[in-house]
């Protein structure tokens, strides 16, 4: 892993626990059943493409994770070259693991996802590299 990619992976981390935390306040009561599964992603598109692949993102993605049970909890591109260019970084709650692999399953199944993700790589593909790190909240962590 390159240090450009461990720093932009901290940096996302950092921003979980931040933004997730004011997201999922779960309140004293929750317990171990109720706690969520996060998912890291990080996209590397091919040069140029970044735009088209937030772009779709915006206007068809983040429908498609609704509709099968994925809760955005951000989206980010980040400040730095060259990695401000190319890298669209984002985070998924789930239920639990075996609800993300179901979830991803029925996404990527979808005929209108494929449809949708078909016409958006007419001019090639918008993602040249995919990492998804799945993650447990610590027990100090302001979300759980």
């Amino acid at each position: 892993m390159t240090i450009r990619r461990v720093g932009v992976l901290t940096i996302a981390v950092f921003v979980l626990g931040f933004v997730a935390g004011q997201t999922f306040d779960s309140g004293p009561t929750a317990n171990a059943q109720s706690r969520k599964v996060f998912e890291l992603r990080t996209y590397t598109a091919p040069e140029g493409k970044l735009p088209n692949l937030v772009a779709r993102f915006r206007d068809h993605t983040l429908a498609f994770f609704e509709k099968h049970g994925m809760d955005s909890v951000g989206y980010w591109v980040p400040e730095e070259a060259p990695a401000s260019g190319n890298t669209l970084i984002y985070i998924l709650a789930h239920d639990r693991r075996e609800a993300a692999t179901k979830s991803w399953e029925a996404f990527r199944a979808d005929p209108e996802w494929q449809r949708v993700r078909d016409e958006s790589q007419v001019d090639g593909p918008l993602t040249s590299n995919v990492v998804s790190v799945f993650m447990d909240a610590t027990d100090f962590s302001p979300m759980q």
